[in-house]
């Protein structure tokens, strides 16, 4: 079903080809999730992407020079904005605030892939490893530098990066807390490919579009297997892939896909 693109206030939105691209619009601050309303508008999408049916991969990118910033470091140094009040205060604050991020783009259906097209940084880094997959222009840099900070990654960081690379390597990147470079990002499998910064949004436009290309029903049930399959023992998850199946072999799509299988051979 159809659904209204949500207002946002701090992102631009757009629908192409059944790609929908959210770009963080706060190049002022360098794209900060905190003390903007980036938080609102990255959950916003996710929740709207699951209700419309016209969208099958979720682009998220960045405005400006930097990709996110992450925290705001300013807001930091003063303990205002989300970084005020005691341990309950502040504490509530995460779990109300940017803690909503990871839950909800875990939640999202269809394939998300972060067009990485400058640095990303502490919770931004973070942000860009709850996405499927990472494209990066040659500008982008990453680091997990909460610690530089003397705080830890409050935004699940240490979670995702682990299950992304392993945990030795995240554990040096996120206990030393050094940036690096887009090259070093793709030699450990932060990033998927790495592109000349005007080259990014068509690079990734020619991936997205390939998944959009795909039978829509069955690409979001197959993301739904790709995670189940992280947390699920393997009988059950054949369990599930048989009533996935049986749902995807009574789908118009199924067949259409196949008379198309076919008309290709007899060519």
């Amino acid at each position: 079903m159809s659904q209204h693109q949500p207002q946002l206030t701090d992102a631009r939105l757009t629908l192409e080809g059944r790609v929908a691209t959210l770009t963080l619009d706060r190049h002022d601050v360098r794209n900060a999730l905190t003390g903007t309303a980036l938080v609102d508008d990255i959950i916003a999408v996710a929740q709207w992407v699951n209700a419309c049916d016209e969208v099958s991969v979720l682009v998220i990118t960045g405005a400006g020079s930097a990709f996110s910033a992450g925290g705001n470091v300013k807001d930091m140094a003063s303990r205002g904005g989300d970084f005020a009040g005691d341990v309950a205060e502040v504490s509530a604050r995460y779990r109300r605030g940017i803690q909503r991020i990871p839950l909800a783009l875990a939640e999202v259906e269809v394939p998300i892939i972060a067009a990485v097209n400058g640095p990303a940084i502490g919770a931004g880094f973070d942000l860009a490893n709850m996405a499927d997959i990472r494209i990066a222009s040659s500008r982008a840099k990453f680091g997990e530098t909460f610690l530089n900070l003397g705080i830890i990654p409050g935004d699940g960081g240490a979670w995702f990066m682990q299950r992304l690379i392993g945990y030795q390597r995240a554990f040096e990147l996120t206990l030393s807390g050094r940036v690096i470079d887009a090259e070093e990002a793709k030699e450990y499998g932060i990033v998927l490919e790495v592109c000349d910064p005007e080259a990014l949004m068509e690079k990734v436009g020619e991936l997205a579009g390939r998944i959009a290309a795909q039978p829509p029903k069955a690409t979001r049930l197959t993301k739904r297997l790709m995670k189940m399959a992280q947390r699920t023992e393997l009988k059950d998850f054949l369990d599930l892939c048989a009533v996935f199946q049986g749902m995807c072999h009574n789908e118009p799509e199924h067949l259409e896909a196949v008379n198309a299988m076919l008309e290709k051979m007899a060519k």
